[in-house]
């Protein structure tokens, strides 16, 4: 996986961005931000088991959006959930993500078609937020 990451940061021009979540130099997790069309992003992400509900994912979610806005210009971001996963979607709603709708059948996994929960942000409604105080990281280094 991170041979495959490292290959697709080096393509030009370059269509994702990973920001990797480590404890004692450990990889426990990541957070994903791939680009969709014009000025918009997908953000993606997940942390080991044993890390839920430590902040991990919200620290490494919250970088790297303020990085798609402030340093990618990015006007939307995105991400789709299962409507099941409570954490991911009070971790979104608390950045300021909005609810649009369901995916109906979008997502094939252990031999069923799984809904999603589409929620995004857009670059305005990121800076106006008052969440914008909250910073994990001033910055990333592309």
């Amino acid at each position: 996986m991170l041979r495959d990451i490292n290959r697709r940061a080096d393509a030009s021009p370059r269509q994702e961005y990973y920001l990797g979540v480590t404890v004692d130099s450990e990889l426990i997790g990541f957070a994903r931000l791939g680009f969709t069309g014009i000025a918009a992003g997908k953000l993606g992400y997940a942390v080991a088991r044993g890390y839920w509900r430590r902040g991990f994912a919200t620290d490494a979610v919250t970088a790297l959006v303020a990085y798609g806005f402030r340093e990618l210009g990015l006007h939307r971001i995105s991400a789709a959930v299962g409507p099941s996963n409570a954490a991911s979607i009070s971790l979104l709603e608390n950045i300021g993500m909005i609810r649009e709708g369901v995916i109906r059948h979008h997502v094939f996994t252990n031999g069923e078609w799984r809904d999603s929960v589409l929620y995004s942000i857009l670059g305005p409604e990121w800076e106006d937020s008052a969440r914008t105080t909250y910073r994990a990281v001033q910055s990333i280094a592309p």
